[in-house]
């Protein structure tokens, strides 16, 4: 019989998807571990000053609690601030939960209440009174211009922008001119899992941590270090995350919390936060931009001006790629860029789903569309004229660019040509109808990750690494991928992942797992492979001889010639005469690791197009988003079915930060306001119409063995910036500030 063992570009549906449906996915606050206590948080109600007094008696003397943990009994820790940096750290020094009185932002946790119940802790937390002596504070973005700094090499993927040529020369050469001040308020990433830590305590201070994150040897890092446990002592588990969008790249503060409490009550001890707790780290800054454009009598673009101010806080210095975008989407000589810091009183923010391209593409993508108007020229027509083959700002060739193929078939499938190009022209009965554009480009980044690979004597092969699924379908592309790779059938392959004592992955994060895990899937299925062989010849398998991993190829189960495919191994058989329960291999980082430090020989992107329909009541002045077609560009397409849910969400995501979404902060109290999903709007079902998704076809064999360039982040592209312009082709006003709430529009 003849198995399916082809699946690498086949839609399959999500192998984890039953244990999802059928509710034996187990995630951080679901878990039940023996002699459990709760925690329960307390956070600040200022946003600046100090805590002068806690009276802790009263709830102390409820029976059922255990303690009440403040800066006033945390035991000594790690003194020093490197330990307390996880991997993704901007400079600065990091958050210390609980270190002293001092207050620096609002909601800031400042006690945990410990009892033998949820309910009994968050009653007790409640009582517990402390009196604050409060500070002016300051949160607000726009009184703090003149007081921004430029930062320096930070975190990882951050590099000061680079300018070229002479933008002042370029600007008195242009004969068109745009120039506008475009802005984006604050964004709270609001996964549908809140963030919670459940720590197994098995005596002796050795631990089992089933936290939510992104990153479960980020975790461990942190934990370690900051309590001096050893890897041993400090096992950290998250196999199933309900959603992160960057919220778990740095381990949260429930996590310390919960440790803590652990290490002191010697317990098991799980500490989750409420959904207005989640408000109470990082976010998705507020950021405003001013972008000036040049054109020449022939549309060509003259000169670009970028410059993006964003808030951090006072404790790090977090950095974004706002500006950097501006310097390599389109063709031009003369870029002038910068980026700048100020320093309010709020948390550190966080990466959020394509960070800093979210919100400076936004800015760049609607001036390009106001240019084009000003060149008198079709917004399409406008970007092919200054289509960029080469990237100037790295001075490097691209290892691929399909973006004119994404201009071309989004339009086909769009109908652009049919479109009318003065503001307002365009009508469905009472309706104003727009139509616009935008685009984006995404880095495709491979880091080292290492995999092993081992098939037992049943020939099931089980694959595994310590990355993370936070719903992208990193389960299903990893099994996908071990199955083709052996010759295999899915059912018989099983992808692990999420634990420390895996081999070790990077970060979920950057659009770079598919990319990073899943080459090294492939490597460590061939160094299996390699051991397969080694023992074929062991047993003087006459086909096998002299044979090497080049001249065999993995298939229905077995090992076979690939001049002579009737000459064949049976994989279990090979395993089963072995005398081993199993046969595994893992890969080698080496060469990924030398690859990060060589200087690189070409820029690897994934671009995207994306064409957008509104339809605008002017009576009622309702909008709504009817249409999107999203082409994307992104190499090797592994699934087409999840990689097409990811650009979906990424859409809905796009049409969320046009139309609704931002924090709300009151900076008389320093706090955000909405901080629920009742008054945090995202869309819902009904703002929610017809999606369509191409993917373009781009073969890339430079940019990693499979060709993966990664989705999660390149499909939210463009979207918001479209919708802006499809509002003014539709009504004639031009909004430059998100989110497009209707009463700009008035």
């Amino acid at each position: 019989m003849t198995l399916q063992t082809d699946y690498i570009g086949k839609p399959t549906s999500r192998v984890d998807g039953p244990a999802k449906v059928a509710g034996t996915a187990k995630y951080a606050a679901e878990y039940n571990v023996p002699n459990l206590l709760y925690g329960y948080v307390v956070s600040s109600p200022i946003a600046k000053g100090k805590i002068l007094k806690i009276n802790t008696a009263p709830v102390l003397a409820l029976p059922g609690v255990h303690r009440v943990f403040s800066h006033e009994n945390v035991p000594t820790l790690a003194l020093l601030d490197r330990s307390y940096k996880d991997l993704l750290a901007p400079g600065g020094s990091p958050f210390r939960p609980l270190h002293d009185a001092e207050i620096k932002y609002s909601q800031q946790p400042v006690a945990l209440v410990v009892a033998d119940t949820f309910e009994l802790a968050r009653y007790a937390a409640s009582i517990l009174k402390i009196t604050y002596e409060e500070a002016a504070h300051q949160t607000e973005l726009t009184t703090q211009l003149d007081q921004t700094y430029q930062p320096g090499k930070g975190k990882i993927g951050f590099e000061p922008p680079k300018s070229r040529g002479n933008f002042g020369r370029g600007w008195e050469q242009g004969v068109a001119h745009v120039e506008g001040q475009y802005s984006n308020h604050a964004q709270h990433h609001n996964p549908m899992e809140n963030f919670a830590t459940t720590v197994e305590w098995l005596g002796d201070k050795n631990l089992t941590i089933y936290d939510k994150t992104q990153g479960v040897f980020n975790s461990q890092q942190v934990v370690k270090n900051i309590f001096g446990l050893s890897k041993e002592q400090a096992r950290v588990i998250s196999k199933y995350t309900g959603g992160g969008f960057g919220s778990g790249l740095r381990p949260q503060y429930q996590l310390f919390l919960a440790v803590l409490a652990a290490l002191e009550l010697e317990r098991s001890v799980r500490v989750s936060l409420t959904r207005q707790q989640m408000f109470s780290f990082g976010h998705r800054p507020e950021t405003l931009q001013h972008v000036a454009l040049a054109a020449n009598a022939d549309g060509s673009l003259a000169g670009i001006n970028h410059v993006a101010v964003a808030e951090t806080s006072h404790f790090e210095d977090f950095t974004e790629n706002v500006v950097g975008w501006s310097g390599m989407l389109y063709d031009c000589p003369n870029v002038k860029l910068d980026y700048r810091l100020a320093k309010l009183d709020i948390y550190t923010p966080l990466d959020m789903r394509a960070p800093g391209a979210a919100f400076g593409s936004v800015a760049l993508e609607i001036a390009m569309d106001e240019m084009a108007y000003a060149a008198g020229l079709d917004p399409l027509e406008f970007r092919l004229r200054n289509y960029s083959d080469r990237d100037q700002a790295q001075d490097l060739p691209y290892s691929s660019k399909a973006l004119r193929k994404c201009y071309a078939e989004g339009a086909a499938k769009f109908g652009w040509a049919k479109r009318t190009p003065e503001p307002g022209s365009m009508r469905d009965g009472n309706l104003l109808v727009g139509w616009g554009m935008g685009g984006g480009v995404w880095d495709a980044t491979k880091l080292p990750a290492t995999v092993r690979a081992s098939l037992d004597a049943d020939g099931h092969l089980t694959v595994s690494s310590g990355t993370n699924e936070i719903g992208t379908g990193t389960y299903t592309i990893m099994t996908q991928i071990a199955a083709e790779s052996m010759g295999l059938p899915i059912e018989a392959v099983t992808f692990v992942l999420g634990d420390t004592t895996l081999p070790e992955s990077p970060l979920q994060g950057g659009s770079w797992t598919a990319a990073s895990v899943g080459n090294s899937v492939a490597e460590a299925c061939t160094a299996l492979g390699e051991a397969l062989l080694k023992q074929a010849q062991k047993m003087d398998h006459p086909a096998f001889k002299g044979v090497k991993i080049e001249d065999v190829q993995f298939a229905n189960g077995q090992m076979r010639l690939r001049t002579d495919t009737t000459q064949a191994a049976v994989l279990r058989d090979l395993v089963q005469a072995s005398g081993e329960p199993r046969i595994e291999a893992e890969n080698s980082t080496l060469m990924a690791k030398l690859a990060l430090v060589k200087p690189p020989k070409y820029s690897m992107h994934a671009h995207n197009a994306v064409f957008v329909e509104v339809k605008m009541d002017p009576d009622l002045m309702t909008l709504h988003v009817t249409r999107v077609v999203n082409a994307v560009a992104a190499g090797r397409i592994l699934n087409p079915k999840t990689a097409r849910s990811q650009v979906l969400g990424s859409v809905v995501w796009g049409i969320g930060s046009a139309l609704m979404e931002e924090s709300v902060m009151d900076h008389r109290f320093g706090r955000y306001m909405n901080h629920s999903l009742g008054e945090y709007h995202v869309p819902v079902n009904a703002d929610i119409h017809d999606i369509d998704v191409i993917f373009v076809s781009e073969e890339d064999d430079k940019v990693n063995p499979l060709g993966i360039k990664g989705l999660g982040e390149v499909g939210m592209l463009g979207v918001a910036a479209a919708v802006a312009n499809a509002i003014y082709h539709a009504t004639g006003k031009r909004v430059r500030d998100l989110p497009i709430t209707i009463d700009k529009l008035l």
